[in-house]
């Protein structure tokens, strides 16, 4: 896909969500020049200024009295945040939406709260889950005569690996096998709460709505018996989906699993996809994509997440909406 700044222009976006991943798609917004950061929700209000929200200010709120709502002049105190939001910033061009997937119907429930309220634009989410992906499929009709464009997968997997997976298929005449390994290192669970529950539930012996019940001190304990590591293996994640959905190969060849730290802010292991194939000559190979050890979760999910956003942007301004995911359009890097 074809863009430039003529097609594009200024965009004006906003974050839903603002725990740890939201804060720092804040952070890779705040020097951008071509996207300015206008509204943010979360689950106590919302803040909305056209001219561009102060990130030290929001984050203050949130860390001191637990809500952008808060803010000076800004801020708005809300128990129906998201929808209350959607109406106060109609000339917003564009979601990103840093929102925990508990329940695992939650992200198509917010897309449901777009559709129905007469807005029209473009969402990114950085889903995990195939089921989770598979109920925003349900939606894709609903979406295009809404006149949303919705980027889904869209965060580092699924998403900037899915896309590496997608272009390195290229050389091959068939695909044998994609598999996606990640590390992850926080100093801290508690910064990324949600996403910590996410990877819990994907642990044996539990599911989304068995980490999604856990209290902080459940949380803690069971990581004071792994040493604060999680070992994922076999994961239901939706990169075998959009793969499949791609026309690369059936979902049974895709398997996606990893190593999270959350005591270490180094990586345990580097993040990386590799992909083996056979040529059109007959020879079997594999690709190898892996990501440098210095880049952090959160720079590999939001930095792909707004490329995504910019990308969607783009097709929205021409007229095409619908649902897409990492796999099937290239992002646009944001300057």
């Amino acid at each position: 896909m074809i863009a430039n700044e003529k097609q594009t222009g200024v965009m004006r976006v906003g974050v839903l969500g603002f725990g740890g991943l939201g804060q720092a798609a804040a952070k890779v917004l705040s020097p951008k020049q071509e996207m300015v950061w206008t509204a943010v929700a979360d689950h106590k209000g919302y803040a909305y200024h056209p001219e561009g929200l102060n990130i030290d200010a929001c984050t203050q709120a949130s860390r001191d009295r637990y809500s952008v709502g808060y803010l000076d002049s800004v801020g708005t105190l809300s128990n129906n945040s998201i929808a209350d939001l959607i109406q106060q910033a109609p000339e917003v061009d564009g979601y990103f939406l840093a929102l925990p997937n508990l329940p695992n119907t939650f992200m198509a429930d917010v897309a449901r709260q777009f559709i129905d309220s007469g807005w029209q634009g473009v969402l990114v989410d950085a889903l995990k889950r195939t089921s989770a992906v598979e109920q925003l499929l349900e939606l894709q009709s609903d979406l295009q005569a809404a006149g949303i464009t919705y980027m889904t997968g869209c965060g580092a997997t699924p998403g900037l690996l899915t896309a590496a997976a997608a272009l390195a298929a290229q050389s091959y005449a068939e695909i044998h096998q994609v598999k996606i390994t990640f590390g992850v290192g926080i100093a801290n669970w508690e910064a990324y709460r949600a996403t910590i529950r996410e990877d819990i539930a994907h642990m044996p012996d539990y599911d989304v709505e068995k980490a999604r019940a856990m209290s902080d001190a459940e949380v803690a304990a069971l990581l004071d018996k792994t040493n604060g590591i999680l070992a994922l293996e076999n994961m239901e994640h939706a990169d075998d989906i959009m793969l499949e959905l791609a026309g690369i190969c059936d979902r049974s060849c895709v398997s996606v699993g990893g190593v999270v730290d959350t005591r270490n802010p180094k990586k345990p292991l580097s993040t990386n996809v590799q992909i083996t194939g056979r040529t059109f000559e007959g020879k079997t190979s594999t690709h190898t994509f892996t990501l440098g050890d210095e880049t952090s979760m959160a720079a590999n999910v939001c930095g792909p997440a707004f490329g995504y956003l910019k990308a969607g942007i783009a097709l929205h301004r021409r007229g095409i909406n619908g649902l897409f995911t990492a796999a099937e359009v290239m992002p646009l890097f944001v300057r």
